[in-house]
């Protein structure tokens, strides 16, 4: 286990990784944002808010992932 830096500096570059390896994912798949939020049930809103590496909650996350094929693992390489 390790510690937490002093500042929250690394949390938003960790968020836009996720964001970007989403969108990555959806554009080699020939998918759109349209297609992605309404399989993922969840808002075009949030949706746009995860691929630009704003904060969301784990289950947008989980829900997205499954949708993509992609494993929570692969979003943070």
């Amino acid at each position: 286990m390790r510690d937490l830096p002093d500042d929250d500096q690394w949390l938003p570059e960790r968020l836009r990784a996720i964001g970007a390896r989403f969108r990555e994912e959806r554009l080699r798949q020939n998918a759109t944002q349209d297609q992605v939020w309404m399989a993922a049930r969840v808002t075009r809103w949030t949706y746009q808010r995860v691929e630009s590496g704003q904060d969301c909650n784990l289950s947008t996350l989980l829900r997205i992932a499954w949708v993509l094929d992609v494993s929570l693992e692969e979003l943070d390489e």
